[in-house]
């Protein structure tokens, strides 16, 4: 009988657990089509465009400081990640993405300055800040999280003695960071003795076409505005290669700005559907495949694009972040907002968001774009090669993004009802 060998073998596994990686560009479209929905909702017959990408990249400074109640409404509204280190790793690699398709514009612009006339790279710029009252004990470790991961600076603000100072000093750096694009942001009142925090956000954009539009084809074409009437506008035209795609109700088509990693977006409704219908299917995954939308030589598209410019009104965003449950942080009851972390409360004062200000620029032309601040998909038309252009004219209420096709982020939605 052989005697009983017995072995036993121990594994002891070290193992390091991560945090799930945030989708930054993810998390702002999805932000971004449900803001964008409140807005059109209310705003069905005008001119208006967001930046989704300022606003959650401006808003993430609000939920690093935010604790308990609020930051669980800011979390399910903005759809951030509970973990700080995720949020600002996501938002700084979704930064660096973007400075690189700059980037590479900047670095192609000798080469194509030998050959092109007027040769010209992306320009843009993103700015975030916090104006808070001065006085509160602002916390080092809040302080030390917003320059490395949001390129950002919490600014004291003396609201409580001179609101109009507050308010110029806002509107200031505002226009600084938009090329004097966005002026007055805040307005007259918009501030008051009792403010205690105020989130502002700029965006600058201005990126040349990849193949401009020629000046002499610039006509004057119908546009049927809203209401049934007509109205004749300075309409754009040329025979171009464009991502393209139709959906239930409409076509989406893509055009490149320089570097062809960023693109304007057109939804044109077909003709009888309404732009809330359109509004509908611009969901986070549609969005997504617009971003992988490319120019086939198996479809060339005579475009008829209206000339717009739209220069908003400051427009204040409470009502519509009430709207997608936030309310804590708008000390919605009473005490309830908790930016703790930011600054210690006392007794009688506790930080809280006065209100979120947003206001938007964007002019189109033959030259490209210049911008401040903006559900079922059919497979691409086309398959066969066409002998004559297919056309399309965009003389009726339209929506548009402008949007980052490495990552999908859109940095403007807007719909445009009347292009005058």
């Amino acid at each position: 009988m052989q005697p009983l060998r017995l072995i036993v073998v121990f594994v002891l596994l070290l193992i390091t657990v991560r945090a799930a990686e945030f989708d930054a560009a993810e998390a702002t479209n999805r932000f971004g089509v449900e803001l964008f929905r409140q807005l059109a909702a209310t705003q069905p017959d005008a001119n208006f465009a967001v930046s989704p990408y300022s606003l959650s990249s401006g808003l993430a400074l609000a939920y690093t400081g935010a604790a308990g109640a609020t930051r669980a409404e800011l979390g399910r509204a903005l759809h951030f990640p509970d973990d700080n280190a995720a949020l600002a790793a996501g938002f700084a690699a979704l930064r660096q993405r973007l400075a690189a398709t700059v980037q590479k514009t900047v670095d192609s612009l000798p080469q194509r300055q030998k050959y092109e006339t007027n040769a010209q790279a992306i320009e843009w710029n993103v700015a975030n800040r916090i104006f808070g009252q001065q006085g509160y004990a602002f916390r080092d470790e809040y302080r030390a999280l917003l320059r490395p991961a949001f390129d950002a600076l919490l600014q004291p603000l003396d609201f409580r003695s001179d609101a109009e100072a507050a308010r110029r000093i806002i509107n200031d750096w505002v226009e600084t960071q938009t090329r004097q694009k966005i002026r007055n942001l805040i307005p007259p009142d918009g501030v008051s003795a009792i403010t205690r925090l105020v989130l502002v956000n700029a965006l600058y954009l201005k990126a040349p076409w990849a193949q401009r539009f020629h000046l002499s084809a610039t006509k004057e074409q119908p546009f049927h505005v809203r209401r049934g009437n007509t109205e004749l506008v300075p309409t754009m035209s040329a025979r171009r290669y464009l991502g393209y795609m139709r959906s239930e109700g409409f076509i989406a088509m893509a055009l490149d700005y320089i570097g062809y990693d960023m693109q304007f977006v057109i939804f044109l409704p077909d003709e009888g559907t309404s732009l809330d219908t359109v509004a509908a299917k611009l969901t986070p995954s549609f969005l997504r495949t617009c971003s992988e939308l490319r120019a086939t030589p198996a479809l060339e598209i005579a475009l008829y694009l209206p000339k717009f410019r739209l220069a908003g009104m400051s427009m204040a965003l409470r009502k519509q972040l009430n709207a997608l449950g936030v309310f804590d942080a708008f000390d919605q009851p009473r005490g309830s907002a908790n930016f703790d972390p930011i600054a210690p409360r006392s007794a009688t004062e506790w930080l809280m968001i006065h209100d979120v200000f947003h206001q938007t620029f964007i002019s189109i032309d033959e030259a490209g774009t210049e911008a401040s601040a903006v559900s079922a998909v059919a497979s691409a038309g086309g398959a066969a090669f066409r002998k004559q252009p297919f056309e399309v004219r965009v003389d009726r209420p339209f929506l548009f993004a402008i949007q980052h096709r490495p990552s999908g982020a859109c940095l403007v939605l807007g719909q445009v009802v009347d292009p005058r």
